[in-house]
């Protein structure tokens, strides 16, 4: 949760060069490395799930170990969740909508880990994530609609005089609307684990100063036991209105009369 300082690896070359630990020094000392945390961090949730992944997949059997069983679990709850919104269409969005869930939950969950740090707290982040699920969307749109039913959506699908006349009014209307979708769900991420992420260092600092008024020690009382529990639920509450909210702008997108 709170970010700790890593130590500078400057090593002088005997014959005055740079070598490649000259460079890893500079690129500590010069902060470079605290710049690209979050891209390091978001690589390891990654990583993670793609090990996880591929091992369950290479050991899957007909009667499931643990592991197998918690991971079909995970992935059956969320077909059931996007299938409540999406309905005959959810198998398709399945893979895209549900790992995104389970990447932006890891990534919130990596700041309440000790001496980790939650990707979701640089707006670059998500705003790569919202500009990902704008792009889907987007070609979503064209791709079940094509292009002319995807301008006549944007249009506000006119389909009698008043409809047509307002169509110079709801078009730019509906285009402004697009681009504020990926600034929504980016800030809104971005706001709510960055504020639990500053709540529980606080309550962190909070504690270590209460225990230097008795004992000089470099830890302090658990102030912010309850607000780690309370991140737990934020957290898994801000990926799945992330998810729902891409969902649903998924929905949008897809023909109408399809989803009655």
């Amino acid at each position: 949760m709170i970010p700790v300082g890593m130590p500078v690896l400057a090593i002088a070359s005997s014959k005055g060069g740079t070598h490649l630990p000259d460079f890893i020094g500079s690129f500590v000392h010069e902060g470079l490395l605290h710049e690209y945390k979050p891209i390091i961090f978001a690589l390891i949730v990654s990583v993670v799930f793609c090990f996880f992944a591929i091992k369950v997949y290479r050991n899957r059997q007909m009667i499931p170990g643990p592991l197998q069983n918690f991971m079909e679990i995970l992935v059956e709850s969320m077909y059931d969740f996007i299938h409540s919104i999406l309905g005959k269409d959810a198998r398709k969005y399945v893979p895209f909508l549900g790992t995104l869930f389970f990447y932006i939950l890891g990534m919130n969950f990596m700041g309440i880990i000790p001496w980790g740090f939650s990707p979701s707290t640089s707006i670059n982040i998500t705003a790569s994530l919202a500009i990902l699920v704008f792009l889907y969307a987007q070609y979503t749109g064209i791709s079940r609609l094509g292009i002319l039913g995807y301008l006549d959506h944007l249009a506000g699908q006119p389909r009698d005089v008043i409809s047509w006349c307002l169509v110079p009014l709801m078009l730019p209307m509906h285009i402004i609307g697009e681009f504020a979708k990926p600034f929504s769900l980016a800030l809104r991420l971005f706001g709510n684990i960055t504020g639990e992420d500053i709540l529980v260092a606080a309550f962190v600092g909070l504690g270590i100063s209460l225990m230097h008024l008795f004992v000089d020690i470099p830890i302090g009382i658990p102030l912010n036991i309850p607000f780690i529990l309370l991140g737990i639920l934020l957290s898994t509450i801000q990926a799945l209105v992330f998810t729902l909210l891409s969902t649903i702008y998924i929905l949008m997108m897809l023909p109408h009369e399809e989803h009655h």
